[in-house]
């Protein structure tokens, strides 16, 4: 018999896909966004799925809660701020529960690492009163997934998994079964039984008492469950952890006895209370919000936690030791700092972060800042036209939120607002929000930067790409025609490298009193097809006064030179042919036209005197 047991070296993401590949799942959906978008991805790899990028969260969720009452194993993948998008259907699907196992990811991120908060989704599994569980390696991610469809059928309710970004993205052994469960449909036919699925008000009554009874069900599962145990140590000093914060645990404190929470909600409260019992001093280690803490508090366990660590960012064993010392849980002598580092490392220059080279969004922000108007974004590469030299965004909250905080700002102040979005973040949550900007006739200029893909997050196909996450082609969803059925009159599709018409239509969209939308279009500059059509451009040096103007772009591919221009004083700009894209932009916007195409300057140097 051949043995199919094989071990591999994978990042969280990488073990959660092939745990939920192995536990069964045909179904998945979900948005990109860091510290998930890997885990969709290479779940699209495996054979005898179905995957797919859905428009937002919340459509990502109710497409699995579809296939889960349709009676097969679905996943839902999202990052922590993801949830807040699919809030609503998490919760009715907690009601209802399924016919199959329904597991929702949502991949946290302490210390804002890509995201605008640090919500401790914890919070959510109470809120909704489902079960969480949190893995600490990449084992645990690839073995949860099972466990996780386990505990759904069994219990009827969905399931919270919640790695974090230190999880997602790190990599540690896997061993596996190289095999797929394979599970026939729990249904036959989709089910019809209303007084479940339908919550209107009188089903919807009868359901809550029904969640309540499962969630003290699970909290007895708890007690017993293998992803909850204890490892004794020395008993002086008794660890409540769980998550990354085990392993920080497990390496600060080696002789510690550790209560390990696989499953972080509900809490196994009886075995807290025997650990707190055998143990001289009791201490939660966590991050973020002092979940466990609060829940051992409660019940009238004396315990600390946040008064020892952090409440703030992501923890680290430095800021462990740290934190540890200064309690005096660790004496002074106990620290160990790390080795020297064998060289020196060298002085390199700090560098923000900054739209690429040949960005097409970087055109357009160079024409909104002049029309001298306050600019509302919200999430997306576009975002970066906030820093330096452009500083052309004043606020961005959440996906979509641009349009609405434009549309708010412009009624109550009476003042004429720009809204900034990209293609992807427009079919997420711009979509509701401009048609309340016609709705209400608000003379927002929305601008529409249509790169073709959810670039920030890798270059994931969307509704506008004209593929899918499988590689088959798809319908490309045109935004002209949509704008436009939502009832926008004033309406232009515009090249995004072409300067001139960028910045006429804008100065014409500012004298009108009723909505209008500009949709910039060219593909980001980082894709595969893009990138074979670079043409670098290069300074003509003799006629460059070094005014400067062309840097003001923000363009990491132009630089001051060493070449000082004789009359002003002021140092050349020169272009690093490496990260030129020639896009053309600084070409477009110098006044001296001292920038060309290497292919102009060439031929330029071999012209006939006239």
């Amino acid at each position: 018999m051949t043995d199919k047991r094989r071990k591999d070296l994978l990042s969280g993401n990488e073990a959660i896909a092939r745990g939920a590949w192995a536990a069964g799942v045909t179904f998945a959906s979900g948005y990109p966004g860091t510290p998930s978008t890997e885990i969709l991805e290479n779940f699209a790899r495996y054979p005898g799925i179905y995957a797919e990028w859905a428009p937002n969260e919340k459509v990502a969720l109710d497409a699995a809660i579809g296939a889960a009452y349709a009676g097969r194993r679905a996943l839902a993948t999202m990052k922590h701020v993801g949830v807040n998008v699919a809030a609503d259907a998490l919760f009715y699907a907690a009601m209802t529960g399924a016919e199959a196992g329904l597991v929702v990811i949502s991949a946290d991120d302490p210390q804002m690492h890509s995201s605008q908060n640090e919500q401790d989704n914890r919070n959510y599994a109470k809120f909704a009163r489902i079960p969480c569980l949190d893995p600490a390696d990449s084992q645990e991610a690839h073995d949860m997934m099972p466990a996780a469809f386990d505990i759904s059928e069994q219990f009827d309710t969905p399931v919270l998994v919640r790695p974090t970004t230190r999880i997602s993205h790190s990599f540690t052994p896997v061993e596996f079964l190289d095999e797929r469960l394979e599970i026939a449909p729990r249904v036959k036919k989709f089910p019809k039984t209303p007084q479940k699925y339908v919550m209107v008000p009188a089903n919807a009554r009868h359901r809550h008492p029904v969640i309540e009874d499962r969630i003290r069900a699970l909290a007895a599962y708890a007690e017993t469950s293998p992803l909850n145990r204890v490892e004794w140590r020395d008993t002086e000093l008794g660890i409540v952890t769980g998550s990354v914060a085990y392993q920080h645990a497990r390496e600060v404190f080696p002789n510690a006895s550790i209560l390990k929470l696989g499953m972080s909600y509900p809490l196994p409260m009886q075995m807290i209370a025997d650990f707190a019992r055998r143990v001289k001093r009791l201490i939660v280690l966590e991050e973020l919000d002092p979940f466990f803490e609060e829940h051992i508090r409660l019940a009238g366990i004396p315990v600390e936690g946040k008064s020892i660590f952090p409440l703030c960012g992501e923890f680290t064993p430095t800021v462990v030791r740290n934190a540890a010392v200064e309690a005096g849980l660790l004496s002074a002598e106990q620290f160990v700092a790390p080795p020297e580092t064998p060289r020196a490392m060298p002085d390199v220059p700090v560098r923000p972060p900054v739209l690429c080279p040949g960005c097409p969004h970087r055109g357009g922000f160079w024409a909104i800042k002049k029309l001298h108007l306050p600019v509302n974004g919200d999430i997306g590469c576009y975002t970066l036209g906030v820093v330096e030299p452009l500083n052309a965004i004043d606020t961005a909250g959440c996906m979509g939120a641009g349009i609405g905080v434009a549309h708010g700002a412009g009624k109550a102040s009476g003042k004429k607002h720009v809204a900034v979005i990209g293609d992807s973040t427009f079919f997420h949550t711009g979509l509701p929000a401009l048609a309340n900007v016609a709705y209400n006739n608000s003379p927002v200029i929305t601008v529409i930067m249509d790169n073709r893909v959810t670039a920030m997050t890798g270059d994931q196909p969307n509704p506008g790409s004209g593929q899918n996450l499988m590689g088959e082609t798809a319908p490309r969803l045109e935004l002209e025609p949509l704008v436009r059925a939502l009832g926008i009159k004033h309406v232009k599709r515009v090249d995004a490298y072409d300067e001139k018409t960028v910045e006429d239509t804008l100065k014409a969209f500012k004298k009108l009193d009723e909505p209008s939308v500009l949709i910039t279009e060219r593909p980001c500059a980082l894709l595969p097809e893009v990138r074979k059509t670079y043409l670098p451009l290069e300074v003509k040096a003799d006629e460059c006064d070094g005014c400067g103007v062309c840097l003001r772009t923000g363009c990491p591919a132009l630089m001051k030179s060493a070449d000082i221009h004789a009359e002003s004083g002021r140092a050349k700009v020169e272009i690093d042919p490496t990260l030129c894209t020639g896009c053309d932009l600084c070409a477009q916007v110098c006044p001296s036209d001292a920038i060309l195409f290497r292919v102009q300057m060439e031929e330029s140097a071999h012209a006939l005197p006239v």
